[in-house]
C-alpha cells in the first residue's frame, strides 16, 4: 500500500522544485491536476522558485491550448467524452512546446484564447540552455507527451465534486475516468485539501 507524507503548500513547492532542478539542460515537465486542484497555481509557484534560484522557468497552461469552440462543442457544451478527447489540443502541445523546445530551442506560450475564441498570435519564445518549461493542466498523462519530471495532484471523486464549480460539474466524470488509466508520476500528491497536501513516499 502506498504511504503519504503530510506537508505544507510551501513544502510541496520545495519538493517539486527539487525534482525539476535536478534535471540538467532544457527541461519540459508537467504538473497534472483537475481544474479544481489549480495545477497552474502550483506550476507558477514552482517556476517562481526556480527563477529565484537562477534557473530560467516558465509555465504553459493546457487551457491556452484549448481547441476552437466549434470543435470542442460539436456534441454540445457539456459532453463528457468531448471534454476528455476533444477540448484540448495535446498534439499541438507536443509539437509547439515539448518537441519544439527540445529540438529547436523555442516554444509557443499560447495557441488559442478561450475567451475570444481566436489565436492570441503569440510569437515563439527562445529557450535558455537550462530552460525549464512546466506544462500545467488536466489529463496530461497518456497523451504521448514526453514530459519529465511529472507531478500529479490527485483528488477523490468526492473532493472533486465538492470543489468543482457547479457550472463545471459535468467535467468531473471525465477527470475521474482519465485518472484510472493515468501513468505513475515522479511526484504524486494527495490533494484533497490544498492547505494540507500529502506526498506519496512508497508503494
Amino acid at each position: 500500500m502506498p504511504t503519504y507524507r503530510p506537508t505544507t503548500p510551501a513544502g510541496l513547492v520545495e519538493a517539486c522544485v527539487a525534482v525539476f532542478a535536478e534535471r540538467p539542460g532544457r527541461v519540459v515537465g508537467g504538473i497534472e491536476g483537475a481544474d479544481a486542484a489549480h495545477p497552474d497555481r502550483l506550476a507558477d509557484d514552482v517556476a517562481a522558485a526556480l527563477r529565484a534560484s537562477g534557473r530560467p522557468a516558465a509555465v504553459v497552461r493546457v487551457v491556452d491550448y484549448i481547441r476552437p469552440a466549434s470543435v470542442r462543442m460539436e456534441f454540445g457544451r457539456t459532453d463528457t467524452e468531448s471534454y476528455r478527447t476533444a477540448w484540448f489540443d495535446y498534439d499541438a502541445l507536443d509539437r509547439e512546446v515539448v518537441t519544439a523546445l527540445r529540438d529547436t530551442g523555442v516554444w509557443l506560450p499560447r495557441l488559442w484564447d478561450e475567451r475570444t475564441d481566436r489565436s492570441p498570435r503569440d510569437r515563439p519564445v527562445s529557450a535558455a540552455p537550462d530552460q525549464v518549461v512546466i506544462v500545467a493542466g488536466p489529463m496530461l498523462s497518456g497523451r504521448g507527451l514526453d514530459l519529465s519530471p511529472t507531478v500529479t495532484l490527485t483528488m477523490s471523486e468526492a473532493a472533486l465534486r465538492r470543489t468543482t464549480p457547479t457550472d463545471a460539474a459535468w467535467t468531473v466524470d471525465a477527470v475521474v475516468d482519465h485518472a484510472r488509466t493515468a501513468a505513475e508520476s515522479d511526484v504524486t500528491v494527495r490533494y484533497e485539501h490544498a492547505d494540507r497536501p500529502a506526498i506519496r513516499t512508497a508503494g
